[in-house]
């Protein structure tokens, strides 16, 4: 069996007489507990579990009761955000000078909006040296740790020092014009199918590649962008994810490393997996709606089985015998029905990717392929790429480093949630290495988590989740509407904060019921943390049970990052690397993105000036971290 096959087991299973198969889709940190700071840092020192803590003055930032189930410090968390001694302490007074500089310099429209064409007109003027000592100073310095995974150690061992570990994030992207983004987006998202008779086959339109929105780095200012190429690319882009995934583990003890799956191969496969991903659920969808159950929860939508097999027997999907099989033993819900998890069930091994590309026509009940026709070479990009994924999950396991899968457009959406779901499945057996990311401005996510999380209980593995609000909400929008599908985005901001809480208390939930839920709660909205810390205390538990992540992008959010790690919670910067030159793009995304943080709010600029007017008025003009 292939290595693409070894890796998910269960994704397909050959269609020879066009019957029905279903593709489912110990940290260092200084505490802050006043009455017990001295003892747990001596025991974690002994424990050679944690590095040299700042001599400072103890500080009440987190007051834990216990609780008699354990002997856990749970309860009567409270993590003070307005702290700038604490929050600060890492940071010398040059580097918050550099902050207020570059927060400043982020609230200036014309700066944000020019920022490429200043940056290129600085770079002509005084010359590269000059030019990369200008940025290393000011926007490099701030939001990016190092040129290589040598130069980011000091800081990653620094911030450890103070509580806040790392999510290595490789940050070097092409500068390619629209025209050239565009042209290699059609290119390698379309079939030779598709580029001989553009027509012939069914596509949902979502699923197909528009000129118009070919580059994907429209309306999107907080995520790199990846284009294809070729599979040599592909092969260096993986070679780059590796040596993250190295520096990470020679980093830290307890790091993240971050990939993306359009780095790793052609995402043609990613859009057309994704409509069959679709096209099955919205066939399940219609099934549950012949039992009178569309307006249930995706979870609550329990199938009759002879109610199924006579609706499935009606539309001639199969013969009456071979759709009896499927509903027998293992592949029969322990409830006497069936569920979307036991639907996705019904699949097997093949060697043939291509027989992931069947999808169910209603009209004539019998199963069709994607695309009229599948060439040899697209079918082994395809499995190039669940390879490099596969060598991806292996390196991070060898490593001990945990590998973020992040989050994408929703056209290529669901194929990534299904890959890494695998992955998953796969690697997360024996403690959580594998987290996907869930997108909550979704109308979908809740969807989403609650059926992936009873996949795990169900297989008994850990279910690693990343939650963010998301990056593309403007390119999906006008996306949606410009081609004419549903906007797949919540209504208002409010709704998308509502639906972050949903899904944060659902999963904390889990945790509380000792199940093997892990969560990085991956925003810059204070009220989230806040709200995420309350339900802690009202759940009773612990920053020691390390379930319960935190996340902040370098150098944003420091009055937050720095408490919680300070208090003993797992929280981690999203730290970017690579040369100067080459996360030009980045940096022009974080100040745009900065443009927006500053002028919303006012809140990080008056902490720090308060912190430096402090130490001045207290006679640390010259104030080093100490650690």
């Amino acid at each position: 069996m292939s290595c693409a096959n070894k890796m998910f087991p269960a994704l397909v299973r050959a269609n020879k007489a066009a019957k029905l198969r279903y593709l489912p889709a110990a940290r260092c940190r200084s505490t802050a507990a006043a009455s017990t700071r001295e003892k747990q840092q001596q025991q974690r020192m002994e424990d050679g579990r944690c590095a040299a803590v700042v001599e400072a003055e103890p500080v009440e930032l987190i007051s834990p009761g216990r609780s008699a189930r354990d002997g856990l410090p749970r309860g009567n968390i409270s993590v003070d955000f307005n702290n700038t001694e604490e929050a600060y302490k890492s940071k010398d007074n040059v580097e918050l000078l550099r902050s207020l500089l570059v927060f400043k310099l982020c609230a200036v429209d014309v700066l944000v909006e020019k920022n490429k064409e200043l940056m290129a007109l600085s770079k002509k003027m005084l010359g590269k040296w000059l030019f990369e000592k200008l940025m290393k100073m000011t926007f490099y310095g701030q939001f990016v740790a190092g040129e290589d995974h040598n130069a980011i150690k000091p800081l990653i061992r620094k911030n450890q020092a103070f509580g806040v570990g790392a999510v290595l994030d490789y940050s070097v992207e092409e500068d390619l014009t629209q025209e050239e983004a565009e042209k290699k987006e059609m290119d390698s998202c379309l079939s030779q199918a598709e580029k001989e008779s553009p027509d012939a086959d069914h596509r949902e339109k979502k699923y197909k590649a528009h000129r118009q929105f070919g580059d994907r780095r429209g309306g999107v200012i907080s995520a790199r962008t990846y284009f294809y190429a070729d599979e040599v690319k592909c092969d260096n882009q993986l070679e780059t994810f590796i040596n993250c995934i190295k520096a990470s583990g020679g980093a830290s003890s307890d790091g993240f490393s971050a990939i993306k799956m359009t780095a790793l191969g052609r995402p043609q496969f990613l859009l057309q997996f994704s409509e069959v991903l679709l096209k099955w659920k919205q066939f399940f969808k219609f099934l549950a709606a012949q039992q009178g159950k569309s307006e249930m929860t995706a979870l609550e939508q329990k199938l009759e089985p002879a109610q199924l097999k006579e609706t499935l027997t009606k539309l001639g999907v199969a013969a009456e015998d071979d759709i009896e099989n499927w509903f027998t033993g293992e592949k029969l819900g322990l409830s006497g029905t069936i569920d979307m998890l036991d639907w996705n069930s019904l699949i097997d091994d093949t060697t043939k990717i291509s027989n992931l590309l069947m999808v169910p026509n209603l009209q004539t009940g019998q199963l069709e392929p994607l695309l009229s026709t599948f060439t040899a070479e697209e079918e082994r990009q395809m499995k190039r790429m669940l390879q490099r994924v596969d060598v991806l999950a292996n390196h991070a396991l060898e490593h001990g480093v945990r590998l973020m899968v992040d989050a994408e457009q929703t056209y290529f959406q669901p194929a990534i949630s299904r890959l890494t779901l695998e992955m998953q499945r796969k690697f997360n057996t024996e403690k959580p290495i594998i987290f996907n990311t869930y997108q909550c401005y979704l109308k979908e996510a809740y969807d989403n988590v609650t059926v992936d999380v009873e996949l795990s209980r169900r297989e008994g593995w850990y279910f690693g989740a990343k939650l963010v609000r998301g990056a593309y909400m403007y390119q999906e929008r006008a996306r949606a509407a410009e081609i004419g599908y549903e906007d797949p985005i919540n209504p208002d901001y409010e709704a998308t904060n509502r639906m972050y809480h949903k899904c944060l208390e659902y999963l904390l939930e889990d945790i509380e019921h000792g199940r093997k839920s892990n969560i990085m709660v991956a925003t810059h909205n204070e009220d989230t943390v806040k709200f995420t810390l309350e339900k802690m205390n009202e759940m009773r538990l612990s920053a020691d049970e390390n379930k319960v992540y935190f996340g902040q992008l370098l150098g944003m959010c420091d009055q937050m990052s720095f408490p919680l790690g300070q208090a003993g919670f797992p929280v981690y910067k999203y730290v970017p690397y690579g040369p100067v030159d080459e996360v030009i793009p980045y940096l022009s995304r974080r100040a745009q993105e900065n443009r927006g943080f500053v002028k919303g709010s006012q809140r990080e600029r008056s902490l720090l000036w308060k912190e430096l007017k402090r130490r001045l008025l207290g006679g640390q003009i010259f104030y080093k971290p100490v650690y």
